[in-house]
């Protein structure tokens, strides 16, 4: 009987038991914990005698975690994101890594990052406490402004980016500017954007939102000279990566005044506690990534997860596969093309 492990992820199987009843019939699912900062031979220890890990964003899967694991077959991302996982590793090494299809996620993501940009315009989260405290009478002190006729900048026209970009422009009004390397004008065009280079979106854009993969190139891209750059009230959100942006040059330039809000779903080091020094300030709003908690969005990771564990016991290509270069090669799920 093949094993399963869901490791540190609370939503699987939460709002669809059928998927995990389904998941049952081929395996035997376990729920592990373990800790966020966990990786290499320990957490290889901790999952031996597992076949299968539906993957949150925490731990780290390194080099040093596949070569001292020889159960595992496939890392079934509950997610988007792979960085993670070390790919080239788990290649190197004939472990398959999946990720959930962006379509999946889309709409929630989307959706939310925009709920947070008009949660930061309007100053929703600091006026519901204001009447929470009895201070109805301060309302005339809130003042935010309206997003048609202004500009927003999308770094990463991608899956979620895209539609970010269709419902700014097309719902909103706005003018839309792109940042991505690797969408053509055309494309881009398509989702109501033009394509800009970096710097003009900062300078230009009264908002920007983050929709880009965290990787070794963009890690930190939104740092002290980036923020610089942007016009005095930006409005800053991300639903993507909390690594993309520096924390600390944020709570810099919030401190100087310089942004006009941050929403962000998700924040370096996560998760937080309420002692965080960027929770001080009352701009700044933070959720608990939870991007793609809506019925329809979880439900679609847990299909995906589900499915691509089934087709591997069943010698199938899974969907979502990552390291497709994995089936050149001698696997430990002895899938070929």
């Amino acid at each position: 009987m093949y094993r399963v492990a869901v490791v540190n992820s609370r939503s699987f199987g939460v709002h669809a038991p059928d998927l995990v009843e389904r998941l049952k019939k081929y395996a035997e699912v376990e729920w592990i914990s373990v800790d966020k900062k966990s990786h290499g031979k320990e957490l290889a220890e901790k999952l031996k005698g597992f076949n299968f890990i539906i993957a949150s964003v925490t731990p780290n899967y390194d080099r040093e975690f596949f070569e001292n694991n020889n159960d595992i077959i496939l890392i079934a991302r509950h997610g988007i994101g792979v960085d993670n996982v070390d790919i080239k590793a788990a290649t190197e090494n004939g472990v398959l890594v999946t990720r959930v299809p962006g379509e999946k996620e889309r709409d929630s993501v989307a959706e939310l990052a925009v709920s947070l940009a008009l949660a930061a315009i309007r100053k929703v989260c600091f006026s519901a406490n204001l009447v929470k405290k009895s201070l109805w009478k301060e309302r005339g002190k809130i003042l935010g402004f309206t997003i048609r006729g202004k500009t927003v900048g999308v770094i990463g026209l991608g899956n979620i980016g895209s539609r970010v970009s269709e419902i700014f422009s097309k719902g909103f009004n706005a003018t839309v500017l792109a940042f991505d390397p690797y969408v053509s004008e055309e494309k881009a065009a398509e989702h109501g954007a033009k394509l800009v280079d970096l710097k003009t979106l900062l300078r230009e854009s009264h908002i920007i939102t983050l929709h880009t993969p965290l990787t070794n190139e963009t890690y930190h891209m939104i740092g002290k000279k980036e923020l610089e750059l942007m016009r005095d009230g930006v409005v800053i959100v991300n639903t993507a990566r909390g690594g993309l942006i520096d924390t600390n040059a944020l709570i810099e330039y919030l401190e100087k005044g310089k942004i006009g809000a941050v929403a962000l779903d998700v924040i370096e080091d996560e998760p937080i506690d309420g002692k965080h020094p960027i929770l001080k300030y009352e701009n700044v709003i933070v959720t608990p990534h939870i991007g793609a908690n809506t019925s329809e969005g979880l439900r679609g990771m847990d299909e995906a997860n589900v499915e691509a564990i089934i087709s591997v016991i069943e010698k199938r290509v899974p969907p979502g596969l990552v390291n497709i270069n994995v089936l050149n090669r001698e696997n430990r799920a002895n899938i070929k093309r």
